[in-house]
Formats: structure tokens, sequence, C-alpha cells
């Protein structure tokens, strides 16, 4: 059952991913030659934008309910077995540039550290707090230590994620900067693309199993 955020959730997703559609099929019909410089350049911030505005939504939201977006309801199987920490995987943006490909992402293995670290302490800490209680000592005592360990650790996937959506911004904006404006166009759609097809392959695949 979708928890309150997650609806409110889901229903900002489809707009902004039809937003994103109508990108894709303006950056797709615009002429190439550079006498449309102005628009390809308007393109890409219109994207970039609205991708900023995306992650300043779902980090709101996430703060409501982070156990939502470990477990999103608003994507199929498909999509969420391709995305990491939540959103796309920051590698995804340079594969897509041909000539960027043996570049590698510093901070994701810290990323995927921190992960782990954060997870594992609180229940740890929680498992040896386990091992105290014994008979005598009041129930509530122990759940005050559930409640605080568990507190604990949606903080830390919490800051897990905005982490995580950090890279992805600091990947995409790292690109953008040394590519041209119709290559970072290319960029654009080459990410959309891929984000709208698999949705709808997803859909498509969850609709069959259904029937």
């Amino acid at each position: 059952m979708k928890s309150l955020v997650q609806e409110r959730f889901s229903e900002f997703y489809e707009k902004w991913l039809f937003q994103q559609e109508t990108n894709l099929e303006e950056i797709l019909s615009v002429a190439r030659d550079q006498s449309h410089e102005p628009e390809h350049r308007a393109l890409v911030i219109r994207v970039v934008t609205q991708y900023k505005e995306y992650y300043t939504t779902k980090w709101a939201a996430a703060h409501e309910d982070i156990l939502g977006f470990f477990c999103p309801s608003w994507l199929s199987p498909l999509e969420n077995a391709c995305t990491w920490m939540t959103d796309w995987r920051p590698s995804l943006a340079f594969r897509l540039v041909d000539s960027l490909r043996q570049t590698q992402i510093p901070g994701s293995s810290l990323v995927e550290m921190q992960q782990v670290g954060l997870a594992d302490r609180p229940m740890v800490e929680l498992a040896r707090l386990t091992t105290r209680v014994r008979n005598g000592e009041v129930a509530s005592k122990f759940d005050g230590y559930v409640d605080v360990a568990l507190d604990t650790l949606l903080g830390g996937l919490e800051r897990v994620m905005k982490m995580a959506d950090c890279l992805r911004l600091k990947a995409l904006k790292g690109l953008l900067d040394v590519l041209t404006v119709l290559q970072s166009m290319d960029l654009m759609a080459a990410m959309l693309m891929q984000k709208i097809q698999v949705r709808r392959f997803g859909k498509k695949r969850e609709l069959q199993y259904q029937n």
C-alpha cells in the first residue's frame, strides 16, 4: 500500500516524465545546423533545470519517507532493477559519450562504503543491546533502543541517497562543461531516450505478468 508521500511523488514523477518526453521530441525535431544553437542551448538548459527541480522535490519527499525511495512504487520491476542508490547510475552518462567510455567516476566506491557503514552501525548496535535485555528489564526501554537505531539507519539512508544524487548531478555537469552544445543536446537525448524506453518496456512487461 502506498503512503501519502509515495502517492504525491508518483503523481509528480508522471508529470515530470511527460515533460521529458516533450523535451525529447523537441530535441529530436530541432534542426542541427549552427544557426539554431540558441535553441539547442535553451533545450539543454531546460532539461538540466528540470532535473534539478526533480531532485529538489525528491529530497523533500525522501525526508518524509526515505524507505519509499529504496522500494519505489512508481517504478516497474525492470526500472527498479536498473537503478543504483534510488536513481540512474552516474556511469551511464559517461557510457553514453563515446569519447569518454574509459573515464572512471571518482566517488562511487565511497558512496557504496558509506551505504554499508551507515546501514551496519545502527544494526550492530541494536544487536549488541539486544543481548543485554534480560528478565526484569522494561520492554519499553528496549523499544526506545529500536527507535533510535532505526532513526539512525533511516537518516543514514537519506544522506547516502543525497550523496548519490549529488554525484549524478556532478557527473552530468562535468560532461556538459566539456561537450559542445550540440553534443550536450545529444547526450540529453540519449539519457531521456534510455529512461523512457526502459519505462515503456518495463510497464509492458508488468502488464503481461499481471494478465
